[in-house]
């Protein structure tokens, strides 16, 4: 029955009704462009290359300082206050924070580096834990991004686009391959607060969005206060068996409004529906670590047991992985140091070294790091030169789009390996730059996904999360 069978509800959309015809044509016409879309979706996955059935991604929002924890220049303090000579910097662009500086001090890095396991990965005494798993660690030193400020450049890293409203590489993800586990989303998010620096830049929710995807690949956000999830226990009064009676009424009324206006949102709504009805049942199995035996949580450290940790984050992306979500992103906040650096940064390193080297040895005994890809780093990289003053024991860094450090673990990649090189000042690429996309294009191939052909069709345009540019995939650091 439809609803415009009913006089007193008819009266009632007439107008909506009439708009909805009016653009109905338009609507259909982008709902048959959707559904081709994903029909089509044996044209970008690419037979036998998948690796990785999961990522997880560890997101260090603000930038970390890649010149203290991964990409030692000991030769700096012999430039210890020197200018920042003008053929390194090479009339590159400073961010307003810096720019007004009579000089650029070199400020070499009050860290110390050793190299660690058989490979012999340098990394900084900022990490304590780390060097554990240092030969499970794929380095990449020569990142580099079109970015200088953090809002678009974490909005580039997420969605290979610097402005606002593009779909986020988990959507993408999500889009592409779908969800093995039907109980919970596709892509889970999951954020925490540094002791670094917690008046930190805010996130927004728009960074895990689908864009101009179908809303129901957009990204999951689990509250790191409260409740996890808002409303997965069902109101007094209102059982299991009538929350399934509302819905299945809901999804009735919802589909004939659908049939009236051929809204493709519609759909979204009924489908998120449902899987809002099934997370009431496996969410709180999923947030109930009492299973967890005393060694897996001493693992993890102390700050496992306070929910919205990083270490309790860490944990749930443990457990997010053993069931099949396809796409787990966590971003920890509180990077951004333009000064008092040293103290700060090793805050930052206390939240997330343990509980970081924690992850990856759990996903390895468990047998999850060999098809699960983990990704490590920030949206840009520090300058060599102090912004403000500089001490002997004290300095802080402006933000450095040239060469930034971020590494890699587990499905697909190589092991022990650290990729290209940075000059004496580390601020541009010697050897082998990797681009934003080419991450993201590597990120979908260790998928089993052409990044070229995961296309959507959006104004008129095939838009893809690599952009138009060649981004080809970083073949050499595959396995």
């Amino acid at each position: 029955m439809r609803l415009t069978n009913h006089p007193a509800l008819a009266n009632h959309l007439n107008r909506r009704i009439f708009l909805g015809t009016g653009l109905a044509g338009m609507l259909g016409g982008m709902a048959a462009g959707k559904l081709r879309s994903e029909e089509a979706g044996a044209n970008w996955l690419i037979p036998g290359i998948a690796k990785a059935k999961r990522v997880i991604y560890l997101f260090q929002s603000g930038a970390p300082s890649q010149m203290d924890l991964f990409d030692p220049k000991p030769q700096m303090e012999k430039r210890r206050g020197e200018d920042l000579p003008e053929s390194i910097r090479k009339g590159q662009r400073l961010t307003t924070m810096t720019s007004g500086q009579s000089k650029f001090p070199v400020a070499p890095s009050v860290f110390k580096f050793k190299q660690h396991g058989d490979s012999g990965l340098w990394l900084s005494d900022a990490w304590r834990y780390l060097p554990r798993v240092a030969d499970d660690l794929c380095m990449i030193r020569t990142m580099h991004t079109e970015a200088i400020n953090h809002d678009p450049a974490i909005t580039f890293m997420q969605t290979g686009n610097q402005l606002p409203g593009r779909p986020s590489i988990g959507a993408w993800v999500s889009y592409g391959l779908g969800s093995p586990n039907k109980d919970l989303p596709g892509y889970v998010v999951l954020t925490s607060f540094g002791s670094g620096r917690p008046d930190d830049q805010p996130l927004y929710d728009r960074l895990w969005s689908a864009g101009f995807l179908p809303g129901k690949h957009q990204g999951v956000k689990f509250r790191n206060k409260g409740d996890a999830v808002l409303y997965l226990t069902d109101p007094p009064g209102v059982d299991r068996s009538t929350r399934r009676s509302t819905l299945d009424r809901l999804a009735m009324l919802n589909g004939l409004h659908h049939q009236d206006l051929g809204d493709p949102e519609t759909e979204t709504r009924i489908s998120q529906y449902e899987m809002a009805f099934r997370m009431q049942a496996s969410v709180p199995d999923l947030l109930n670590v009492r299973g967890e035996t005393k060694e897996t949580l001493d693992l993890y450290g102390p700050d496992v047991t306070r929910p919205g940790s990083y270490a309790a984050n860490c944990l749930l992306a443990r457990r997010l992985a053993e069931r099949d979500v396809r796409f787990i992103q966590l971003f920890h906040m509180g990077w951004d140091h333009h000064g008092n650096l040293p103290a700060a940064l090793r805050g930052q390193c206390k939240d997330t070294d343990l509980a970081t080297t924690a992850l990856l040895m759990d996903l390895k005994r468990r047998g999850l790091l060999e098809d699960t890809l983990v990704i490590w780093g920030g949206e840009f990289g520090r300058t060599i030169y102090s912004q403000g003053g500089l001490t002997e024991t004290n300095y802080g860094r402006d933000h450095h789009p040239r060469c930034f450090s971020m590494f890699l673990a587990g499905a697909g990649v190589k092991k022990g390996l650290t990729f290209g090189e940075t000059d004496d000042y580390c601020y541009n690429t010697v050897r082998n730059p990797v681009h934003v996309n080419q991450l993201n294009a590597t990120i979908l191939h260790l998928l089993g996904i052409n990044h070229e052909r995961l296309t959507f069709t959006h104004q008129g345009l095939e838009a893809r999360l690599t952009g138009v540019e060649p981004a080809p995939v970083v073949r050499e650091i595959l396995a």
